[in-house]
């Protein structure tokens, strides 16, 4: 597997000034993904946002593992809502377009 899309975890916890075992941590929580190659740890680009959020959340804030994981789960909730609410207003205006 290719590591380009892939950013090396011990690098991003370099950056970060931040423990390996932390992203060990939300990968067992199921909160991250997290690849082993040839027994290097790298986190996919597209879960590096995520993974920085998750730091604030946890180092600037203090809030622990579960505490990311209820506010994690939470925000997911409310994106399939917002998701909802526009497919709704989509729906909503097409049906009042055909009706007038």
């Amino acid at each position: 597997m290719e590591t380009e899309n892939m950013v090396p975890a011990t690098e991003f916890c370099t950056h970060h000034n931040i423990e390996l075992s932390f992203i060990y941590s939300l990968q067992d929580y199921g909160l991250i993904r997290i690849i082993n190659i040839n027994q290097k740890i790298f986190v996919p680009i597209d879960q590096l946002q995520l993974l920085e959020k998750m730091v604030r959340l946890h180092y600037e804030m203090d809030i622990n593992l579960e505490g990311i994981q209820t506010i994690t789960y939470l925000l997911e909730k409310v994106n399939q809502m917002q998701q909802q609410i526009l497919s709704l207003n989509n729906l909503t205006t097409k049906y009042q377009t055909i009706n007038i």
